[in-house]
């Protein structure tokens, strides 16, 4: 029966490895007043003081996690240029 238990929290645990692997989470610096985007499993420690006030995901992929993070009231808008206007920019220079 132990080992039975064993296997089962082994493959939990595997399992849980996989989901994080290639996922994005949204949080919320209050060091910075930012929302970023990182892709390790945040620490919350707003009851500490810590830097990490709120965390929100995982998303699956950037674009997923950059849509959450326009739709969170704490994250201030963030403009970004669009793809086009990059790649102007890296052709004259």
């Amino acid at each position: 029966m132990k080992s039975l238990l064993l296997a089962g929290a082994m493959i939990a645990a595997t399992g849980t490895l996989v989901f994080a692997q290639g996922a994005y989470w949204v949080v919320g610096d209050r060091a910075t007043a930012k929302c970023e985007i990182v892709t390790s499993n945040p620490v919350i420690n707003n009851e500490v003081g810590g830097p990490i006030w709120f965390g929100s995901g995982p998303y699956q992929s950037l674009d997923d996690a950059k849509q959450a993070r326009s739709t969170i009231r704490e994250c201030p808008a963030v403009e970004e240029p669009p793809a086009e206007a990059a790649d102007q920019k890296d052709k004259s220079n």
